[in-house]
């Protein structure tokens, strides 16, 4: 067993080679976009590299604090895998951040040969052991957000978070500007899916914010959302008629334009996903839907968003499928009512007038 080290002792590292180890998932990766930046602000001569799943990698490739990525392929099999490894290893870092702490990130971490290798106290499936130190105050109870910053404060960070940089090209930008160009604002974004199925706010109530959005703020949609949740934005926007004032772009996107269309539009209307987290990181405001999961734990920090969480009382259980049978199958969704979340959203509007004042 290597020796531990004291959390002190990373003030005073000066690496030559840093891997930050973050695959996964979109939320997250966007969420350690600041810390990526104070790192390159820490150690301005330093290599930085992340490895990233291959699909997530449109968020960093061009980052101005990043020297490459090494893309992580989840499906890649045993063939894929071991390339993976022997491509940590011939690296040669100094110093291994592992901001994931699974199986799998903790064989990356080893693999690297790191002289001192870095982990979070929310590391599960024995990849503490792994590390040499885990980073103090990064436990379950503190959010997530402000567990990642941890992290640069460790390495003797004390300036104030940056924001995320999104390594948007112009071409990002003008395809979002078209999408757009004929839109009447306020443009809301609305993101109706989410990969666990206690996630997803019912699509008949976006629906409904979505009329309220054209009909009493006389705006415009934009539906936005992965190639697999296309089905619920066309459920959406097949209730909602076809209207001028309605753009579905779920599916038709790619990562880069994605954030490009978020700094675009006016605010986003979200489920606790990653485009959340991605809006958040481009100061685009939210309001974000909480049903299975903690918002003060889980969203964005940022005091221009709205969170609106339900009150059942299995709320913020973590549960990706419905622990409630019967007639409390799911009884969040019913909970958490379309005014909830219709009086945030003009809760935003409003501030964002008094602002642009």
């Amino acid at each position: 067993m290597w020796k531990r080290i004291s959390p002190d002792r990373l003030r005073q590292l000066e690496p030559r080679r840093i891997c930050l180890i973050k695959p996964s998932a979109f939320g997250d990766v966007a969420q350690v976009l600041p810390v990526l930046s104070a790192l390159r602000e820490r150690f301005p001569h330093t290599d930085i590299s992340w490895v990233i799943q291959a699909g997530l990698s449109d968020l960093i490739n061009g980052h101005p604090a990043l020297t490459d990525w090494i893309p992580f392929h989840r499906h890649g099999g045993v063939s894929g895998w071991l390339t993976l490894l022997k491509t940590i290893r011939s690296r040669r870092f100094d110093l291994v951040l592992d901001l994931q702490g699974l199986l799998r990130s903790a064989a990356m971490c080893l693999a690297s040969g790191a002289a001192i290798r870095v982990g979070l106290e929310t590391a599960r499936e024995g990849s503490h052991l792994s590390c040499h130190v885990l980073v103090p105050g990064t436990g379950r109870e503190v959010p997530a957000h402000e567990r990642y910053w941890r992290v640069a404060q460790a390495f003797g960070v004390n300036t104030p978070k940056p924001n995320a940089i999104v390594p948007l090209t112009s071409d990002d930008n003008a395809w979002a500007i078209r999408e757009t160009d004929s839109l009447p604002r306020p443009i809301v974004g609305i993101h109706a899916g989410a990969r666990w199925e206690t996630k997803r706010w019912p699509a008949e109530k976006f629906e409904e914010v979505a009329r309220r959005v054209i009909n009493t703020w006389r705006g415009s949609v934009v539906l936005l959302g992965s190639p697999d949740e296309k089905p619920v934005s066309q459920q959406i926007q097949d209730q909602l008629g076809n209207s001028d004032r309605v753009r579905n772009l779920t599916g038709h996107s790619t990562l880069k334009q994605l954030a490009a269309m978020l700094s675009q539009i006016d605010m986003l209307i979200s489920n606790d996903s990653g485009p959340m987290h991605l809006a958040d990181a481009l100061q685009t405001p939210v309001v974000g839907i909480f049903t299975c999961t903690d918002a003060t734990r889980s969203g964005p920090a940022s005091p221009i968003h709205e969170l609106v969480s339900t009150q059942v009382e299995c709320r913020a259980g973590y549960h990706k499928r419905c622990p409630m049978t019967g007639s409390r199958h799911l009884a969040c969704f019913a909970e958490l009512e379309i005014e909830r979340v219709w009086a945030a959203c003009e809760r935003i509007r409003m501030a964002r007038r008094i602002a642009a004042a």
